[in-house]
């Protein structure tokens, strides 16, 4: 068996969370060695930059932490001691300016993530970072030294303090793959169920097929369609209209409004057994002036050709009514109206979490001090999504991530200097 030396801080988990730990324990002069499975760090948060990375949101503070839904009261003490402004000036200080996309969403200049992580490393390693890829953790051995499984074999190490930042559940090839539970709950800790959250939905089968999913005509037509300008709601959700951009999967729905409302359709689905989504195809006119023109005599015109001129539905959306409505309500102006301001759409399972963007679930917070110390084992901290929260993209990820593990950097400093 092949001894690590011994450390002061081991920081197990290369993704944001993680890191900051690291950059915050080095600002006090405290060195730490970080730990981690794959063969390079941050792949999920390289990944997350792949289409243009959303570091945080600019609107203001009081809506920004409403986005955390039932853990806003853990989250944002935490928001608040590193907020959105400071991510930015944290940035900036990395060499990589940012900016405000018209959606209130923060981008780096570039809008790309490897530069900034590649700065983010090189003053991690300047401060003394000892860094050990290809070292997956396999919990601790009966003394209390953490197993590691690396190329070279089974190692162990000792840390005065450690911090696990593992990650949750989603995109298990990039390193999240939630086999940290078992090690936890076996040691007394609390862990909700990992979840699939910013995920997608199946739906069930449209009128008389027994199969959930698209009809076979309406998935090779519109798979991978975007559904841009609609508004959509949860029933039973107390909630209004939320307007955005979805797209039709290949058996369901999926896109950042669905990803907004993840965490509602799923706890319905939970209880229920599924969700009804109310889509409004037409959210620039009212109930009423789309009644008016879908009762507008249409003459020789078909009743595509008629929606369209007269309420702009066409090509996708079209197809959606078609696939969703009976001949019967198609042909009742008066039904057909109410549907295209509030289409039901019965969804019965989230995607798999491994396709998720990101997890709920995790270690509970009331399992946590304040500086995020397990209370069962003194001495080990945890941070980012691993955590039982969840959020919306759109920035608030990242954001929490990183101020988690900017709390429990200072958290293991505090252990350090009364231990």
């Amino acid at each position: 068996m092949h001894f690590l030396p011994s450390c002061r801080v081991a920081i197990i988990g290369g993704g944001p969370a993680g890191l900051m730990a690291a950059e915050t324990l080095a600002r006090q002069g405290i060195q730490a060695d970080l730990f981690d499975a794959m063969p390079s760090l941050g792949r999920k948060f390289l990944l997350a930059g792949r289409g243009g990375l959303n570091i945080t949101h600019a609107e203001d503070f009081e809506a920004f932490a409403s986005r955390y839904g039932d853990r806003r009261g853990q989250i944002e003490p935490l928001l608040r001691a590193f907020p959105p402004q400071a991510l930015r000036e944290w940035v900036e200080a990395l060499g990589v300016q940012t900016f405000v996309g018209s959606s209130g969403r923060v981008f780096p200049a570039g809008m790309k993530a490897a530069p900034l992580l590649r700065a983010w490393l090189t003053r991690l390693r300047e401060a003394g970072l000892r860094i050990h890829v290809r070292h997956r953790w396999a919990g601790w051995t009966a003394d209390g030294a953490l197993r590691f499984i690396s190329p070279e074999g089974e190692r162990h190490a000792r840390a005065d303090a450690t911090l696990l930042a593992l990650g949750g559940g989603s995109w298990a090839r990039l390193g999240s793959d939630g086999a940290w539970v078992p090690m936890l709950a076996g040691r007394g800790v609390g862990v909700a169920p990992l979840e699939p959250a910013n995920c997608g939905f199946v739906v069930a089968s449209p009128r008389t097929r027994p199969e959930a999913g698209w009809s076979a005509h309406f998935r090779e037509r519109f798979a991978g369609e975007p559904l841009k300008s609609i508004a959509l709601a949860v029933d039973g959700v107390d909630a209004p209209m939320r307007p955005g951009e979805a797209m039709i999967s290949d058996d369901g729905i999926e896109g950042s409004l669905v990803y907004a409302l993840s965490a509602s359709i799923r706890e319905r689905i939970k209880a229920d057994g599924r969700a009804t989504l109310r889509i409004d195809l037409a959210p620039g006119r009212s109930l009423e002036r789309v009644r008016a023109e879908a009762a507008h005599p249409r003459g020789a015109r078909s009743l595509a050709s008629h929606l369209q001129s007269r309420v702009g539905i066409a090509g996708v959306r079209m197809a959606l009514l078609r696939e969703c409505l009976s001949a019967a309500e198609l042909a009742d102006p008066a039904c057909l109206a109410e549907r295209i301001k509030a289409l039901p759409l019965e969804l019965v399972a989230a995607r798999p979490l491994d396709e998720a963007i990101s997890s709920a679930g995790g270690v509970c917070f009331e399992d946590l001090d304040e500086a995020l110390m397990l209370k069962a084992l003194p001495g080990v901290f945890c941070s980012g999504e691993m955590l039982d929260w969840e959020a919306p993209t759109g920035g608030y990820l990242l954001t929490a991530c990183l101020a988690t593990g900017r709390r429990a950097g200072e958290g293991i400093a505090a252990w350090l200097a009364g231990h």
